[in-house]
């Protein structure tokens, strides 16, 4: 690598979470530079946000439109390399659409979109421009989950039979939640879905990732406990797999006291796995045939290529900023090739996974509102 890829943002202004987790996941291994930024739909707030990030005045704009051209004007060895978008589901797709028109790469914050439809053009639109685009499922990410991965499809646990993942938080169990669940809650901007788009999405891209399998039908239940939502806030949807495996994915946003409660757990013929989002360090494994086996994250680093999303010794915990790194690391890796015009393999979630997860959402909301047992996915 050359020099540091060039990063520019829309959305992620003052008050924002995610915005903040990916700026610094985006420069925590060098590789990145924050250069510009549409950050608020308020002006203002936008300029607030860029003096606080030390940004040029010139390189903060009023809106992603204006930044994209004024950016695509700019000389090859000034303008933004790629565009974050972290603002709520309903702007994703007309942002990363303009982007990709004006020839920049794409990192987007989850769900994809906010339909199903919106994510099918996108894709299309990706593999018309053959730009690069990247879905922060960061989950996938951690080191003890590509252990996972690797000792599944080594054969580690025989056949996959069941599978199941569970994600807890209690974030919206009061009425007023705050500023973030405004939006989540609002089908206008979050879409068909607020608890399965949200955190149901995360579980659904795990256990495809981890496993290799498909899920093909789902049976779902969702459910909307505080009054006056019109979205989901906690659901659970059974599973049907390719391979003939069953599971099930739990979700709730209003299991009051839980804080980030994601878990996965895979039973195979031979054996199974488990592991704990709040305690990432470890994999648990599992069988008939012999005593419980904890894998660490030190032991990880004798597989290949886990080592390098690794970046302290062990003991010294790492976590959710260090997995969102290893994509955009990742990621820039991928943009300084193209730039170098260098073969490499991206290994970060793309807007397949994208499609993939809003199938999953509109199929679950759709079979829990109808009458019909199995729903299957569609393709």
């Amino acid at each position: 690598m050359k020099r540091k890829i060039r990063m520019g943002m829309v959305g992620g202004g003052p008050g924002s979470f995610i915005g903040g987790v990916h700026r610094a996941a985006a420069r925590l291994d060098g590789q990145i530079e924050l250069v510009c930024g549409a950050f608020s739909q308020d002006p203002a707030k936008s300029k607030a946000m860029a003096a606080e990030l030390f940004l040029p005045k010139a390189r903060c704009y009023d809106n992603y439109a204006q930044m994209f051209a004024r950016e695509r004007a700019l000389p090859a060895g000034e303008r933004m390399d790629f565009v974050t978008i972290a603002t709520p589901n309903v702007t994703h797709f007309p942002i990363a659409m303009q982007a990709l028109d004006c020839g920049f790469h794409v990192v987007c914050d989850k769900p994809i979109t906010f339909s199903l439809a919106e994510a099918r053009k996108l894709r299309d639109k990706v593999r018309k421009t053959r730009l690069l685009f990247c879905l922060t499922h960061n989950y996938s990410a951690y080191p003890m989950i590509r252990q996972a991965k690797a000792l599944i499809a080594k054969g580690k646990l025989g056949k996959v039979r069941k599978i199941v993942a569970e994600y807890d938080l209690g974030w919206l169990a009061a009425a007023n939640a705050g500023k973030q669940a405004v939006w989540r809650v609002d089908p206008k901007r979050s879409g068909v879905s607020a608890c399965v788009g949200d955190i149901g999405t995360h579980a659904e891209h795990l256990i495809e990732f981890v496993t290799g399998l498909k899920i093909t039908e789902v049976c779902a239940d969702l459910s909307t406990f505080v009054i006056g939502r019109s979205l989901d806030d906690d659901g659970t949807v059974m599973l049907r797999f390719n391979n003939g495996a069953r599971g099930f994915i739990a979700v709730s946003e209003v299991a009051s006291g839980e804080e980030n409660q994601f878990k996965i757990r895979i039973y195979g013929s031979e054996g199974s796995l488990e592991w704990h989002q709040m305690n990432p360090e470890n994999l648990i494994y599992r069988s008939n045939t012999q005593a419980m086996r904890i894998y660490r994250r030190s032991w990880a680093e004798q597989e290949p290529g886990i080592a390098a999303l690794t970046r302290l010794p062990a003991g010294h915990p790492e976590g959710f900023i260090e997995a969102f790194a290893n994509i955009y690391t990742n990621f820039a890796k991928a943009v300084d090739a193209r730039l170098e015009r260098k073969a490499f393999k991206p290994d970060y979630p793309t807007v397949d996974e994208g499609v993939r997860e809003m199938a999953f959402v509109e199929t679950v909301v759709k079979n829990s509102r109808g009458s019909r047992k199995w729903s299957k996915l569609p393709a």
